[in-house]
């Protein structure tokens, strides 16, 4: 029972200084991990068993952890190994790709094939940022195409904010699509033993569709895009964003080879960490500004905070915290799989809004696991309901997903500040309607 209380305190604190933001969340998440480890596995557990299960340094010499044939998860407590090798190798593959100019040729490339007109180049944007966001994490796509969109809409004369807006809640979507596509995902995935394919096929076919469904809501609000004025007669080249061609294609062969291993990894065995050191070591083997910059510029502090997060949650799980919230969840939802669906949904959607989506991702993956034990339900609609409900439920506020963090920050910083009033008039309609599309899926596709 004090176990069971020192790992509530602890990871309650540590939502609420995640969600002030008044404390750098790795600080946050590290401070947390420590705390469990002394006061839940040592001082109460006094079990070094719980500890070596919350670190899971062994998992990284099981063999089935970096090639397996085998649908299964890894390790089902502790710091998720698979993830944060995957993210790094993907964030060292991306700086690669800034480096030599690549994004912002392509959205150079993009504008220049539309005849630099604002609404074909908000929808080719919009679409851009949903498919971009299916391989690479979506607050990258958002740093670049936000700084381009503002640039276009100087040369263009036109008002960013209702494209910006678009390109989050698209990144959002689209980052639902796959496994690869938002970190809550890749939780979900490494953790349940779900392929890139297995995402694609489901949670990719209900955000599509939710797409389709909601780009006329989003075209409404780009109405007065037009209206500034003629372009200026001078544009920039897409051929000028690019830093080196040797290193441009290089570059690009890594991207795209990692996209091949992402989307065969199920049938050749490689489980996404080993695509991740993969996809990292091609970049850093023919970096164009060399492997020491790229390594330094590694977002070491993301890193710090999935693992510091892993093992706090590890301690509600051993503590069986998680097992006392399914059971409440399948209560609520009285042994009925669609009221659980539903509710498990729009929970996440709700929490996603107000809350980083990561821990909470984290948090119900075992909740999930330990539902679908207990209720005889089958674990795949019920991973796939999580991922949408966090996923898309994230976009709904300024703060409910990294992505729109970033993306408000940059158009700030550009002169455009998007306040929140402004911003949930276009992302809490479109959450909504992605939201009640992706139940009616979830419903029709699964039960």
């Amino acid at each position: 029972m004090l176990s069971q209380i020192f790992a509530v305190f602890i990871f309650l604190g540590m939502f609420v200084c995640i969600v002030s933001g008044k404390i750098p969340r790795h600080i946050t998440t590290t401070a947390a991990a420590l705390l469990t480890i002394i006061f839940v596995f040592l001082l109460t557990m006094q079990s070094s068993q719980a500890l070596r299960e919350a670190l899971a340094l062994h998992s990284l010499l099981e063999p089935g952890f970096w090639f397996s044939r085998q649908h299964g998860g890894t390790s089902s407590t502790g710091i998720n190994w698979g993830t944060i090798l995957f993210i790094a190798g993907m964030m060292i593959m991306v700086e690669g790709l800034e480096d030599t100019g690549f994004f912002r040729w392509l959205c150079m490339v993009l504008a220049k094939a539309v005849g630099y007109r604002t609404i074909p180049l908000f929808l080719v944007f919009v679409f851009l940022s949903a498919f971009l966001s299916m391989f690479i994490d979506s607050i990258t796509v958002i740093l670049f195409l936000v700084a381009v969109s503002v640039e276009l809409s100087q040369l263009l004369r036109f008002d960013p904010v209702p494209l910006i807006l678009a390109e989050i809640f698209a990144a959002n979507l689209g980052g639902a699509s796959t496994m690869s596509g938002d970190p809550p995902n890749i939780i979900i995935g490494t953790a349940l033993g779900y392929t890139f394919s297995d995402f694609l096929c489901h949670t990719g076919v209900i955000a599509w569709i939710s797409m389709a469904a909601v780009l006329p809501f989003l075209l409404f609000t780009a109405r007065s895009m037009g209206r500034r004025g003629a372009p200026r007669p001078k544009v920039p080249s897409p051929s000028s964003a690019i830093v080196s061609r040797p290193h441009f294609y290089r570059s690009v062969f890594v991207f795209l080879f990692t996209v091949v291993l992402l989307v065969t990894h199920g049938a050749t065995g490689l489980s996404v960490a080993s695509v991740g050191v993969i996809a990292g070591g091609l970049t850093l083997l023919t970096s164009y500004r060399g492997p020491k910059s790229l390594l330094s510029r590694l977002d070491w502090r993301t890193l710090l905070f999935f693992a510091g997060l892993f093992v706090t949650v590890s301690g509600l799980e051993q503590t069986g915290i998680l097992e006392l919230l399914a059971g409440l969840i399948s209560r609520a939802g009285s042994g009925n799989p669609v009221v659980i669906l539903v509710i498990i949904l729009w929970l996440s959607a709700v929490a996603s809004a107000f809350v980083d989506n990561i821990p909470f991702a984290a948090t119900m993956v075992p909740v999930i696991r330990s539902i679908a034990a207990t209720q005889g339900m089958g674990l795949d609609p019920l991973a796939w309901t999580l991922a949408l409900g966090t996923d898309i439920g994230g976009s709904a506020t300024p703060i409910g997903a990294s992505a729109n963090v970033v993306g408000t920050a940059i158009a700030a910083k550009h002169g455009h500040p998007i306040g929140w009033g402004r911003y949930c008039r276009t992302a809490v309609p479109a959450t909504v309607i992605a939201m009640t599309v992706s139940m009616i899926c979830l419903y029709l596709f699964f039960l």
